[in-house]
């Protein structure tokens, strides 16, 4: 537990004044301008047919707040309505420091028991995303428009610091809506407090969506005309969609005409982001970023298979629309996911600190929910984790752990030039370490890569067998939460497959099917191809949680070997 002095804003602002705080944050006016906007987003969606199914679903979400001490308490909300001033650096415009910058993590929870229910917004706050404090549940489903359940949302801030939040609700009927919630006091570093607009609903679904099928609406980008845009995912007759709306005041809003993108045979977008990524710098961007050398990225968590999939694209403000640099790697291609393992319903945010974004996930559980209630919890949040764009291959995103994690770190384990034969497995003796962060570096001899002929293209992580099925060049890896007899294990491995051609094929998986003894838990085998540039090495890092031993094994058919370095981190 982080001590909840290291939360307290300093009492003076970067120039040595006193910091000013709007005391109370003045809330927004009544509902009435939004009602008289309900015909502009009552217009049918374009091209496209109705749906009559849908299915809810529990969600997490990320929403950064840089609480700083530089805004004017004089402000009125009423301002929101005009356009707003130029678009400044956040870590600017809210007067960010090393000092005053707060994370804030909202998150779908039912506090009082480990199953489903109407869930509410649970909350924690951090400095570091390393260690957390829980707060009082953020807001509760206690309205008709969120009575059953209050959904995924996403935190906008303003050039001038106020902290807007859109959300979804599940109504007294079930229909899915989006309302409006604020800080009730913004000098409050932990924002226990919250207020919902008494306007609200501010959206309804169109007519061309089924009530259920209309959720978790984005961070705001503002376009060059000063309108800020949301965008909420959907699906109409099994295809999925990203609809855009148009807003100056968070209130009143208008769905534009076209899409941002869709992608047939997807069904349910839920969880849609959209951001910019920088094809020059080694850094994150702010979601309004625009101009050369950016790309932006679509991504969609698909509700018929609890997937996160990606794509890299162009997006047309003008039209409204974004378009996959490469036609055939779209949004729901296999290989462009952020995760194959249990890795869903992920928000990303901007760091304005340490010019980052990151990226969260939810991960549900594979336990029975008898060992759910016994344990006292249900699901977790992934480690947080770094988006960049792969400047070498052009296509995809690299996802990398948070630094901070490496803050964890008090011990060092190094391997080095460890020789594992065919077929052989070599045990590794990392200590009692309940916690391990694993750098592992494989390479396989030149002399094997040339002399074998043998074509297995067609290995499959998830139908091939897992870590049994043995070929030329694999698999090798590590054998991670093993115990001595190896009846339980988790393999992580490569296995390198050649084309007929001669060239290449690398997947990385990891396989679950002896990981526990229990029989009523997940033990999937998964993973995908991973692209090894020339001259590279098979690089893998590993966390592990109250791991019991740790292996190096490799399964091939010849007298080939490995030559390893790892580092072990604990």
């Amino acid at each position: 537990m982080v001590d909840s002095n290291s939360f307290h804003p300093s009492s003076k602002s970067e120039n040595n004044e006193p910091a000013v705080f709007p005391h109370p944050y003045t809330s927004l006016p009544d509902g009435e301008e939004t009602r008289e906007v309900q015909e502009n987003y009552r217009r049918p969606v374009k091209g496209m047919l109705l749906m009559l199914s849908g299915f809810w679903t529990l969600v997490a979400l990320m929403a950064y707040f840089g609480l700083g001490s530089n805004w004017n308490s004089t402000t009125t909300s009423e301002e929101i309505k005009s356009p707003p001033p130029p678009l400044l650096p956040r870590g600017v415009a809210e007067g960010v420091s090393a000092k005053s910058w707060r994370l804030h993590l909202g998150y779908p929870s039912y506090p009082w028991t480990q199953l489903w229910g109407n869930i509410v917004w649970g909350h924690s706050v951090s400095r570091d995303l390393v260690h957390w404090r829980h707060l009082p549940i953020a807001m509760s489903a206690d309205q008709w428009y969120d009575i059953n359940g209050v959904w995924t949302g996403s935190a906008t801030i303003l050039p001038d610091g106020r902290v807007i939040m859109l959300y979804t609700g599940s109504t007294n009927e079930f229909a899915q809506v989006q309302n409006l919630a604020y800080p009730a006091d913004l000098s409050d570093p932990f924002l226990v407090n919250w207020v919902k607009y008494p306007g609200n609903p501010v959206l309804q679904p169109p007519p061309s969506i089924h009530p259920k099928d209309f959720r978790d609406p984005t961070t705001a980008w503002v376009t060059s005309k000063g309108k800020w845009r949301i965008t909420i995912g959907s699906k109409i007759n099994g295809t999925g969609i990203s609809l855009v709306y148009e807003t100056v005041d968070f209130k009143s809003y208008v769905l534009l005409e076209d899409l941002l993108h869709s992608a047939l045979g997807t069904g349910m977008w839920e969880c849609v982001d959209f951001y910019p990524v920088s094809q020059v710098e080694e850094n994150g961007l702010d979601t309004s970023v625009k101009g050369d050398g950016v790309k932006h990225v679509v991504k969609a968590s698909f509700d018929d298979d609890r997937n996160d999939y990606y794509a890299i694209g162009t997006y047309n403000e003008s039209s409204n629309q974004w378009v996959s640099d490469d036609p055939n790697i779209d949004v729901g291609v296999e290989i462009l996911r952020y995760d194959f393992g249990k890795f869903y319903a992920s928000k990303s945010f901007y760091d304005p600190v340490k010019k980052r974004r990151v990226l969260w996930g939810w991960i549900s559980e594979s336990d029975d929910e008898r060992v759910d209630i016994k344990k006292g919890w249900a699901s977790l949040q992934a480690v947080p984790r770094t988006i960049l764009f792969d400047k070498k291959t052009g296509r995809n995103l690299i996802l990398w752990p948070v630094e901070e994690i490496e803050s964890l770190r008090s011990q060092s384990h190094e391997f080095d030039k460890v020789v594992v034969e065919a077929g052989s497995v070599v045990p590794l003796d990392v200590g009692s370490a309940t916690q391990l962060d694993i750098v592992a570096e494989f390479e396989i001899d030149k002399d094997v890569l040339e002399r074998t002929n043998e074509a297995d293209a067609v290995f499959n992580c998830a139908e091939s067998g897992g870590s049994i099925t043995r070929g030329a060049l694999g698999p090798f890896g590590l054998l991670v939460l093993s115990d001595n007899s190896f009846v339980e294990q988790t393999s992580v491995y490569f296995y390198v497959a050649k084309r007929t051609n001669g060239d290449l094929r690398t997947l990385f998986c990891t396989d679950q099917s002896r990981s526990s003894e229990a029989t009523d838990v997940s033990k999937s085998i998964y993973g995908s191809r991973v692209r090894v540039l020339e001259g590279g090495s098979f690089d893998s890092r590993r966390l592990c949680s109250r791991g019991k031993g740790l292996h190096h094994f490799k399964s091939v058919s010849d007298k080939s070997y490995l030559r390893r370095r790892s580092h072990f981190l604990v």
